[in-house]
């Protein structure tokens, strides 16, 4: 009797069928898998840039008008910032939740700096500090290529942009910061600020804040 079975050349399509068929699927796979990986990684910094905002907004929506005392006995306005300032930001915040009971204000000053592509949060464990009073670094923020902040004196210089639908900020100082020719004078708060940041793979973002009514 005569035994059937596949030749060489039978063998040898189907592994190429076998192979192409295998190519194609991990293809498919692959490009699903990056897919998923650039959509979770784009997720993951969105939910960064929103988290560095939202306490950023968090403490200004909770500035209160309260100078402080520096390490060297200076007083500080209740917020200064922009490049011509010791700070990129530094205001009094209330807020500032004691679960423990500790003897302490309610009261912190916060600064924010930025530092080497990073946006970071400092934080002082009391408001008139020495000269051994260490803050609390928080780090906010990665890959930051650019920071400028914009200050608005009074609700009276605000003026519709070109659409009428947002805020023309293009005239707003960039420092808010004492004037050393007028000691004495104390510097008083902005109306609002609009931070100005760029990241290296989102771009140019602005977020527009308006502090409390005093």
């Amino acid at each position: 009797m005569k035994s059937s079975g596949f030749t060489l050349v039978e063998v040898l399509i189907a592994l190429a069928i076998t192979a192409f068929v295998a190519a194609i699927s991990y293809t498919g796979l692959s490009t699903v898998i990056s897919g998923v990986e650039s959509t979770r990684a784009v997720a993951e910094r969105t939910w960064e840039v929103n988290r560095a905002l939202m306490i950023l907004n968090r403490d200004l929506r909770h500035f209160v008008d309260r100078p402080v005392r520096d390490e060297f006995g200076e007083e500080e306005p209740a917020l200064i910032g922009g490049r011509a300032a010791r700070f990129m930001l530094s205001f009094t915040r209330s807020g500032w939740h004691n679960s423990a009971g500790h003897p302490r204000s309610n009261l912190q000053r916060v600064n924010y700096l930025w530092l080497e592509d990073s946006l970071w949060r400092e934080s002082y464990p009391v408001l008139d500090r020495a000269s051994v009073t260490e803050p609390q670094r928080v780090l906010l923020l990665e890959g930051v290529t650019h920071l400028r902040l914009l200050f608005l004196d009074s609700p009276d210089s605000l003026r519709p942009g070109a659409r009428g639908t947002v805020v023309d900020t293009r005239n707003w100082p960039e420092n808010w910061v004492a004037d050393t020719s007028q000691p004495g004078v104390e510097l008083p708060p902005p109306a609002a600020l609009e931070l100005v940041i760029e990241l290296e793979d989102l771009g140019e973002l602005r977020s527009l804040h308006a502090l409390p009514p005093l």
